[in-house]
């Protein structure tokens, strides 16, 4: 990633037609050509500290079998310290790829310039091979192991690593300009405050940062319709819109701390979205510690608020997800077996029931039930909860209602992907409380979002599940789903899905 493109910005004839008027505003409050830029930006990108991630792996699988294939070249196939020369073979791989994550040598930057950092990748090489010999000296082992064997071992693995970091330089490249690999950020605030930010941030060479647009609720008087080249494409509350549809990695608030008042009622619009939100600190008068910031090149940000279960957090929690529900499919399949049959007996209509509810980022899900209800009496919007002695709920579906065997399809949906097997409950998207809609509820409702929804989840095995018949039971249940994406952990996860069996046999709220 050189300096950022210019064509990453907008073309002249799009500016024009954006007068930051809302006459042409498509449904949803949001301006047509705010919508023709999320649109743009709806596919996923690959995060630049995944690709390094599995570089890493990548890097130390290529050295070991490297070394591998030198010594049954000059020993054969385990013939001669069977064991020893493999361990030590796989620990000065292992050795190599932490110094090369210590020089940075897997930093974008890095990655993009291999030559300029020819040097360093010898250095950490050989410095790997330096450790080595000295440890086997300290050892008395050093008369053991053949020279020519890890001299030859040196050569091949440089040539290969070096080999494979030209290859990366170019895949990341052409990433980049395909706009694969990036960190999309919009800039909050406009004015001359955005502009010295933009203008700061393109200044870095090599960075993943490509700007998407400019959101300000200030009028034109006080916040230009273009900053930079980038117009303002709309509100603070249209922005919400806009980042739901783009799949935008960060939010970039341009105003001074002294603006505390302002800034505060930004984040608390902004909170609820999964994205990074960053403070702009690099027209501060009040300076902080080093540590302090984070950095987009040279350029300082305040960390306000993370994406929950991210990059590598994410991949485990997707491997979580697929291997036990696929333990879950297996065991409980005579169970959904006996269920389907009995629904089948007790009343006409399909076996399974689906319904449209809120997953992650307020993307409308279907979501799999076992139907509980007779057919022509359903509610798929669950616009009317169900209570106690529902006369549309029928007697297979009274008792796989109070032991939540109506949810066991929903294994399948977390094996799908759709939900996670934990995480806040997901809820039909007319689900009200008193006619009013849960978010209309409980402010700051959407943040249950930034993360999927799960099968089962905090707030159900502290009791909080069933019919939401109270503004306080909604409340309570948001709380504690939020305390859930605040301190996630793969052992929380463990620890809710086994406690979810022995907390069901509270049925009290189920009905």
């Amino acid at each position: 990633m050189n300096e950022i493109d210019p064509a990453h910005r907008f073309s002249p004839e799009a500016v024009r037609k954006f007068d930051g008027s809302t006459d042409g505003d498509a449904p949803g409050g949001m301006n047509d050509v705010a919508r023709q830029v999320a649109s743009q930006y709806r596919r996923d990108t690959m995060s630049p500290i995944m690709v390094s991630g599995v570089l890493r792996m990548v890097e130390f699988g290529v050295l070991f079998l490297s070394g591998l294939c030198v010594y049954f070249y000059f020993v054969g196939f385990f013939n001669y310290l069977a064991w020893q020369y493999p361990v030590t073979i796989a620990a000065a791989s292992f050795l190599a790829v932490v110094l090369l994550d210590v020089t940075d040598c897997y930093q974008v930057v890095s990655l993009m310039r291999p030559i300029a950092n020819f040097g360093r990748i010898l250095l950490v090489w050989a410095g790997a091979f330096a450790l080595m010999a000295l440890t086997a000296f300290v050892m008395k082992m050093s008369e053991d192991y053949s020279r020519l064997l890890f001299g030859t071992w040196f050569v091949v693995g440089f040539v290969l690593l070096f080999g494979l970091r030209l290859v990366m330089s170019r895949l990341i490249r052409r990433w980049a300009r395909d706009g694969r690999m990036e960190r999309r950020a919009v800039i909050v605030g406009g004015g001359k405050a955005a502009e010295i930010l933009i203008r700061s941030v393109e200044k870095q060479p090599y960075n993943d940062i490509r700007i998407c647009g400019i959101f300000d609720d200030r009028s034109d008087k006080r916040s230009p319709p273009i900053v930079a080249g980038y117009p303002k494409l709309g509100t603070i509350s249209e922005l919400i819109e806009f980042a739901r549809i783009a799949r935008i990695d960060m939010l970039i608030v341009s105003l001074p701390l002294t603006a505390e008042t302002r800034v505060l009622q930004l984040l608390k619009k902004l909170w609820v979205l999964p994205v990074d939100i960053r403070l702009s600190a690099h027209s501060n008068a009040l300076q902080f510690r080093p540590r302090a910031y984070s950095f987009i090149g040279s350029v300082p940000m305040l960390d306000i608020f993370d994406k929950p279960i991210n990059d590598w957090d994410s991949v485990a929690k997707r491997t979580f997800d697929i291997v036990f529900s696929l333990i879950g499919i297996i065991v409980f399949s005579p169970v959904m077996l006996a269920t389907a049959i009995a629904i089948k007996l007790d009343s006409k209509g399909p076996v399974l029931f689906k319904q449209k509810r809120h997953g992650f980022n307020n993307e409308i899900i279907e979501v799999y039930k076992f139907r509980s209800m007779y057919t022509d009496r359903s509610d798929p919007t669950a616009k009317q909860t169900v209570t106690k002695n529902d006369p549309r709920v029928t007697r297979v579906g009274r008792f796989i209602r109070k032991t939540s065997i109506d949810e066991l399809p929903q294994f399948v949906n977390s094996l799908l992907g759709s939900l996670s097997l934990i995480g806040p409950r997901p809820h039909a998207i007319a689900a009200q409380s008193h006619n009013l809609l849960y978010n209309e509820v409980v402010d700051g409702y959407f943040a249950r979002h930034k993360v999927k929804p799960g099968v089962t989840g905090w707030a159900q095995i502290n009791g909080w599940r069933g019919e939401m018949d109270t503004n306080e039971k909604i409340r309570m249940r948001t709380e504690y789903d939020l305390y859930y994406i605040e301190n996630w952990s793969l052992l929380f996860d463990l620890r809710i899905l086994f406690l979810t069996p022995i907390r069901l046999l509270n049925t009290e709220n189920a009905y």
